[in-house]
């Protein structure tokens, strides 16, 4: 399940559950189109609620990214921990997008 904050120039899209080959698609289609609608200076991928992400998660990320950057915004990763901040930073992201995590 995905939630989408719209504040005009920044949208949250808030993340639950799993992320995996199947529910990365759903999510990849709806956040493609609220880039592609909104075209966001930021866009924050809110992972609080998200127990588990293989690398179909990174891919999201890495296209969101690209899709972001090209409508000529930012991404940032908020509230990843454990496993799937450990994936990120494997998986060289990290590198390439600021991250935030709230207490």
């Amino acid at each position: 399940m995905l939630k989408i904050y719209n504040d005009g120039k920044r949208i949250t899209a808030a993340l639950f559950g799993d992320i995996d080959h199947h529910s990365a698609r759903e999510f990849r289609t709806e956040l493609d189109d609220v880039i592609a609608r909104s075209r966001p200076e930021l866009l924050v991928l809110d992972f609080e609620n998200v127990g588990f992400m293989d690398s179909s998660g990174v891919g999201l990320v890495l296209g969101r990214l690209r899709a972001v950057n090209a409508a000529g915004g930012e991404l940032l990763i908020k509230n990843a921990r454990g496993e799937i901040a450990q994936m990120i930073k494997l998986s060289g992201l990290s590198s390439l997008i600021a991250s935030k995590t709230t207490t």
